[in-house]
């Protein structure tokens, strides 16, 4: 098939030939389109006429938009107890041979909970599983291995080479980084500014230098960094956990886990996904309800002594999927960074200049300068990633808490942020406590590594 000639102000396409049986990767930074080409793809706004080929689209602004929906549908406030919402089995609504050609994606633990009960790579399973169901003559996948442990990815990476071998299925994947494209993908689509600049095989592509210039990071090109307005020395220590414990009814998440973190250890979290590392970070933060039940202290406040969530969350930011989630608010890129002066989501206070001085220039670092007064919610996924950073980053907070941080960001921008953290490291004024499935993110100044088991 080849996808017409399409042009809008994000999107400019002049010619592109999908062949039966091709794999297509498209490679694009953040900012790049990828956005809008999902879009238009789902939309069938590049179709030619008379087509009837059936799209589906499992991306992050997809699982946002599910979880808004299933938002609007809670009716805990009604009930004596919390509503889950809707059941991973129920939205699968699945035979059993189906749920058993799916078992690699290790569904069952899910299958019986409420979709908004999920962490981000658990609802990635169940949108994607919904999607293999339904079993589409293309299927658009937008940074389908982010969020995954490195087992989940090596699985679904291996499902993906038998189903494009199988030419069932039109595959397009849509990548941030140049390392996920695979030997099974056989053609590689370059975007960049909303065009195609480089289409073709995948060795061909691959093998142009040129492509490799416009992925390298360059600290040398940002602006300077900015004094802190974190003066106070933390308290020692900075994080204190005995024998934490979490269990949900029958189920338990953890148990025994101690953590002892002085200020400027930092701490890198592993485990698959389901081994409870958001759980824990939730836990410090103080956003899980059983922390209260536990032995924790954090910055100087034993949980449950009477402190104040504001006189924590003073001291902390916090870069999450949960926390991307939950910023369903409207505002500028700025109004969003400046919010983390205040730990709200969204500004509802005034900034002093010192403070929109600030920002600005923590949305200069992120390579956001272009887009200070841009909605956050028309901005790409993982550009909204880089206004959340620039947020958690803006007060240089005495302890950094980052749950899968680099989530949706391309390979210049994810070396951006490890660069920020160095950075941090050096000044010895923020800890860094750290959740991620990425070996190359085990940052040399990591001394402490907790490995979490499911």
């Amino acid at each position: 098939m080849i996808f017409q000639q399409f042009k809008t102000q994000s999107l400019n396409i002049d010619y592109w030939p999908i062949e039966t049986g091709q794999c297509w990767a498209v490679l694009g930074r953040n900012g790049s389109g990828k956005k809008h080409l999902a879009q238009a793809l789902l939309d069938q706004q590049l179709l030619p006429e008379n087509s009837h080929a059936s799209f589906s689209l499992i991306s992050f602004e997809e699982q946002q938009a599910f979880y808004e929906k299933e938002l609007k549908k809670d009716d805990t406030d009604f009930m004596d107890k919390l509503d889950p919402g809707t059941t991973v089995r129920a939205l699968l609504n699945a035979t059993d041979d189906q749920l058993e050609a799916l078992k690699f994606l290790n569904l069952e633990s899910i299958l019986d909970r409420g979709y908004r009960l999920l962490s981000s790579g658990e609802s990635r399973k169940a949108l994607l599983a919904q999607a293999l169901i339904q079993r589409p003559d293309y299927l658009i996948l937008d940074e389908p291995y982010d969020s995954l442990d490195k087992q989940s990815k090596a699985e679904l990476a291996l499902f993906f080479a038998r189903l494009a071998a199988k030419k069932e299925t039109q595959l397009i994947f849509l990548f941030n980084d140049i390392n996920e494209i695979d030997d099974w993908h056989s053609h590689v689509a370059i975007l960049e500014k909303g065009e195609l600049i480089a289409q073709g095989q995948r060795e061909d592509i691959l093998n142009n230098q040129d492509l490799h210039a416009l992925l390298d990071f360059d600290p040398s090109v940002l602006p300077s960094w900015l004094e802190s307005f974190n003066s106070t020395p933390a308290p020692d220590p900075i994080v204190k956990i005995n024998k934490a414990r979490v269990s949900y009814g029958e189920t338990l998440i953890f148990e025994n886990i101690n953590l002892l973190i002085r200020p400027s250890e930092h701490t890198l979290l592993t485990g698959p996904n389901g081994s409870g590392k958001s759980t824990l970070l939730h836990l410090i933060t103080g956003d899980h309800p059983q922390c209260y039940g536990n032995d924790i202290n954090v910055l100087g406040f034993k949980r449950g002594s009477g402190e104040s969530i504001w006189q924590l969350k003073k001291n902390i930011g916090i870069v999450s999927p949960e926390l991307h989630r939950n910023h369903r608010v409207s505002g500028s890129a700025l109004e969003i960074t400046l919010s983390g002066f205040f730990d709200s989501i969204g500004l509802y206070e005034s900034a002093s200049p010192i403070q929109i001085t600030h920002a600005k220039h923590w949305l200069s670092l992120v390579g956001l300068e272009q887009k200070v007064s841009t909605s956050f919610k028309t901005l790409a996924y993982g550009e909204q990633r880089l206004v959340l950073i620039a947020r958690a980053l803006v007060k240089q907070p005495a302890l950094l808490i980052c749950d899968e941080p680099t989530q949706g960001l391309d390979q210049i921008n994810r070396h951006r942020f490890l660069y920020f953290l160095e950075h941090l490291s050096s000044q010895q004024r923020t800890t860094v406590v750290m959740a991620s499935h990425r070996d190359d993110e085990h940052l040399a100044l990591f001394k402490h590594h907790l490995k979490l088991k499911s």
